[in-house]
């Protein structure tokens, strides 16, 4: 195992996690982004490719350089991907899963057409396109952490100018008593792990916390599972997938997100299991077996955002019974996740 070396699309902190994780298997990472040796995940790196996602001559460095390729974030380009492909290195996960994360209409139609179901919504291309009723306009591409994202209070032509003007996507409001998420592993042979759910809380459309156990009835979580374990089949999945869920009062689901990659719900897998979701995604992309979580403990994780969460910081340090993790960024800005804070209770 030692020296296999992981590529890793992306220079965020989920690059960051995962490249650490990597190293306890003894594999080195060479990440390809903006920021190189200074960025969240350079900083951890073995190597750096401080490149354009598209630069064909770095993508070519990094095929070089890796057994396997993964990405930390959706928005890497698909045809990065496809061009890896080529190159004859494994990319985990591949394409596929990629390009329905990547477009908030084709992500919707494939949960449907595999069963999920999801708030009611549609791709609208003018304001007239716009149903009446309470609802929300978002983007199709690049949205995250409440970004791109406009509710329906007004005047539809403003509304959709907000987002950037059609086409866009349309999504009913859910009534919702709780929002949870699972994360997926599975491996080259199709074994299957899975995390959570964990219960989420969401400030300004920002991931504030996320707990474990969800407090969810059994039914309910069974098949929260059961839906993330369908997702993961369907895509031939290799890696790691988070599946984003509204729970109704009457205990039914409906699936909101795909996040094909290690999602910011799972970070209380660091400390409060054996095996981190960041670890089984390194092990998946590698071609080495998933293992199961074992969790040792319940847990609660905090993001740490902006100059607020930053000021917290001191104190955390000095609590013994906070997990802190910083990200290493050099730029402290307003919703910005700067790091995380995981509680965990034996």
């Amino acid at each position: 195992m030692t020296h296999r070396t992981l590529g890793i699309l992306g220079t965020g902190q989920l690059g960051r996690m995962t490249a650490l994780a990597a190293a306890r298997l003894g594999a080195r990472c060479v990440v390809l982004g903006p920021g190189g040796r200074e960025s969240p995940a350079g900083q951890v790196a073995w190597d750096t490719i401080e490149a354009d996602y598209m630069d064909e001559d770095a993508l070519a460095r990094l095929a070089d350089l890796s057994d396997a390729v993964t990405y930390e974030f959706e928005n890497v380009p698909a045809a990065s991907v496809a061009f890896l492909e080529q190159r004859s290195v494994p990319v985990r996960p591949g394409a596929r899963l990629l390009e329905v994360g990547q477009n908030r209409a084709a992500e919707k139609a494939f949960l449907n057409a595999i069963g999920i179901k999801t708030a009611p919504w549609r791709v609208v291309r003018a304001p007239a396109d716009i149903p009446d009723g309470p609802g929300l306009l978002k983007t199709l591409r690049m949205g995250y952490d409440g970004k791109g994202q406009a509710r329906m209070e007004g005047e539809p032509a403003r509304a959709l100018a907000s987002v950037g003007g059609g086409p866009a996507l349309w999504e009913g409001l859910v009534d919702f008593a709780a929002e949870c998420s699972v994360i997926v592993a599975r491996d080259v042979r199709g074994a299957v792990v899975t995390y959570g759910p964990a219960r989420n809380t969401h400030a300004g459309g920002i991931l504030a916390s996320s707990e474990v156990p969800a407090g969810l009835d059994s039914a309910t979580e069974g098949k929260a599972l059961e839906m993330a374990m369908a997702l993961a089949g369907a895509v031939d999945l290799v890696g790691v997938v988070g599946l984003e869920l509204f729970v109704l009062p009457d205990g039914s689901l409906l699936a909101n997100e795909i996040a094909p990659r290690p999602h910011n719900s799972g970070h209380w897998t660091i400390d409060a299991c054996a095996v981190s979701q960041f670890e089984n995604h390194a092990r998946a992309a590698l071609g080495l077996p998933v293992v199961e979580l074992g969790r040792h403990s319940d847990a609660v994780m905090e993001n740490l955002i902006g100059p607020e969460g930053m000021a917290r910081v001191p104190a955390l340090l000095s609590d013994p019974g906070a997990c802190v993790h910083l990200y290493g960024k050099g730029e402290t800005r307003p919703g910005r996740k700067m790091g995380h804070v995981t509680w965990l209770a034996r």
